[in-house]
């Protein structure tokens, strides 16, 4: 599957908002945003922010749940469409199924300190659902699976210091974390309140509605 490979810091900049894509720079003077809080390109200086409605307002909320889970437009299409099919409301469905992603669900538990991080990890073969490797970032977990770290992988240095600050950022209610044994297992599936990014998912359902 093709991933964004440009600078992850303009996409913060272009939705004039932290997205936390960086992990621990985000939280830093260093990060893009905090030096550059304007948008990104040549005449990014002088553009100005104009109020955004109706269509770019949904718009931009696509941009943003995209560019936060690390998707491109045809999977998250695809996605939206597997969440309308399925009964309850679309929005909140779409989120549930994107949490529950298994580079989200690493990234949850603290084994990396951003999601593209996560991605590398799995798509690396340091994580284990169930005992069994698994590589497919968009693996979908399920509840009672148990994800953890390979043991060749529990002492690579950025799946430690990350155990070690995922404190800081806490664990969801839906996740178990034994830090001891770089594991940790899905206790139920994710719910809207679990969710805790600054998105409307109302104004995407809107937006594919059209």
């Amino acid at each position: 599957m093709a991933t964004y490979r440009g600078s992850v810091c303009r996409l913060c900049r272009r939705e004039s908002m932290k997205l936390f894509l960086k992990g621990d720079r985000c939280f830093k003077d260093s990060c893009a945003i905090e030096k550059r809080n304007f948008f990104p390109g040549q005449h990014g200086h002088s553009r100005r922010r104009s109020k955004i409605v109706g269509y770019g307002l949904q718009l931009r909320e696509k941009q943003k749940v995209k560019r936060i889970y690390g998707l491109l437009e045809r999977q998250f299409h695809g996605y939206f469409e597997k969440a309308a099919r399925q009964k309850g409301v679309t929005g909140e469905n779409l989120l549930v199924i994107l949490e529950r992603r298994l580079d989200n669900t690493v990234y949850r538990l603290g084994f990396a300190s951003s999601r593209h991080q996560a991605r590398q990890l799995v798509g690396h073969g340091h994580i284990r659902v169930n005992d069994r490797k698994v590589n497919i970032p968009s693996f979908q977990v399920k509840t009672g699976d148990l994800v953890s770290v390979r043991e060749k992988s529990k002492k690579v240095p950025n799946i430690v210091y990350s155990v070690e600050m995922v404190g800081s950022r806490g664990v969801p209610g839906w996740l178990e974390l034994d830090s001891s044994n770089f594991s940790g297992k899905v206790l139920t599936l994710p719910v809207r309140d679990d969710v805790n990014l600054p998105v409307q998912e109302r104004l995407i359902v809107e937006l594919y509605s059209k």
